[in-house]
């Protein structure tokens, strides 16, 4: 069963999914591909602690890695560049085509662009590490400020 809670971050509002008690959707507001609201089940503020507490430290800049069990839901490529995601260090950026270097097809950069966009647990699964090729910021579901602000306050250069 799936389940939803909004909570407060220093982008605005963060919709969190669980299905069937593990998390499987971190949606920000006007964020591209975001599931009709129907979708996440009915509000449960109860279910979402764990998740909760991490985002809180991450935000107050105390947890680098993310310890939650998540339910991703994808074709297998988008499945294997969200773990290739996961392997990104905190406060370091890679590009589309490190990521498909990474995944032994060098040709696979748009690819990964595409299954990067899909990714249904931003932040916590961070595609807003991944870059253009010149270093550029190259789409983000949830704008481009807000990738710019979270690359930032991951290199120390800015603070929420």
């Amino acid at each position: 069963m799936r389940q939803h809670t909004v909570i407060d971050s220093p982008y605005g509002p963060l919709t969190l999914v669980a299905d069937d008690g593990v998390l499987c959707g971190l949606y920000m507001t006007e964020q591209r591909h975001r599931p009709p609201e129907e979708s996440f089940g009915p509000r449960d503020d109860t279910r979402f602690a764990a998740a909760e507490e991490q985002l809180d430290a991450y935000f107050a800049g105390e947890l680098k890695d993310f310890t939650l069990e998540l339910s991703l839901k994808g074709t297998p490529f988008q499945r294997i560049v969200w773990d290739q995601l996961r392997k990104i260090p905190y406060g370091e950026t890679r590009t589309y085509g490190d990521l498909a270097d990474a995944l032994g097809n060098p040709g696979a950069s748009r690819a990964v662009g595409l299954a990067n966009g899909k990714n249904p647990v931003g932040i916590i699964v961070p595609c807003h590490r991944v870059v253009g090729a010149s270093g550029s910021l190259t789409g983000y579901g949830g704008g481009l400020d807000r990738k710019k602000r979270l690359l930032d306050f991951e290199s120390g250069t800015a603070l929420f």
